[in-house]
């Protein structure tokens, strides 16, 4: 495995946004903390972390890209991306201020309209989580929300969904959200395959501890999310 100064990939992900100002904020987003890119890392297959991320993606003695599994064995800094970050602003969730990407982490952490954003969303969360999220048996094998098709993997689901429905305007429940310890088997996605793409690009049961108290893993969510760097 070796590190490289830069990487051309972090180049081509950089030009694919453009101006930074106008793209979705998903964009800047690392597939596994779901935060904004933090020293973002690009891989020899093309793929952005945050660099901690990319640690842990390295722990194992045979590292994979945790988005398209291929071996890790490159990656360098993506030093267009991360200027990106430095130049786009966008509004903070809670006090609705624009704050530039690379400083929102510690926004997030000092702003108390996002803390009590993050608090309501948890009693949200509290108040109406029904009661058969904790007695879904199966985390492994998932059922078309289309067709009821049944026993694909995540992988095959997403790639059943986005060749066999692409086209299909209905609302659906994520069954692979629906699956975990925080899932919602009643919340219907507005855009679906968009939601595939963000949330199930990489499979959960690499960074997801299925064991972990519930209570303790949403404790841990939301202090990740106040997190100033």
């Amino acid at each position: 495995m070796a590190m490289l100064g830069s990487f051309g990939g972090s180049q081509r992900a950089a030009k694919s946004l453009g101006g930074g100002g106008d793209r979705d904020l998903t964009e800047f987003v690392c597939p596994v903390c779901l935060e904004i890119f933090d020293s973002p890392m690009t891989t020899a297959c093309g793929h952005t972390f945050c660099n901690s991320c990319l640690q842990e993606c390295l722990r194992p003695k045979k590292p994979v890209c945790a988005v398209c599994r291929a071996a890790l064995d490159k990656w360098g800094k993506a030093i267009d991306l991360e200027a990106l970050i430095h130049i786009t602003a966008k509004p903070c969730k809670g006090c609705g201020q624009e704050v530039v990407l690379s400083e929102m982490r510690a926004h997030m952490g000092s702003c108390s309209k996002y803390q009590d954003y993050i608090q309501e969303g948890l009693k949200n969360i509290t108040h109406t989580q029904p009661d058969v999220v904790s007695s879904v048996p199966n985390r492994y094998t998932f059922t078309c929300p289309y067709c009821n098709c049944p026993n694909f993997d995540q992988d095959g689901l997403v790639e059943h969904c986005n060749s066999q429905h692409a086209r299909d305007p209905r609302q659906v429940v994520c069954p692979i959200c629906a699956s975990m310890p925080w899932g919602d088997p009643s919340y219907k996605s507005s855009d679906f395959f968009q939601h595939l793409r963000i949330r199930h690009t990489f499979s959960y049961d690499t960074f997801v501890d299925y064991t972990a108290d519930e209570d303790a893993m949403v404790q841990e969510a939301i202090q990740r999310s106040l997190m100033d760097n």
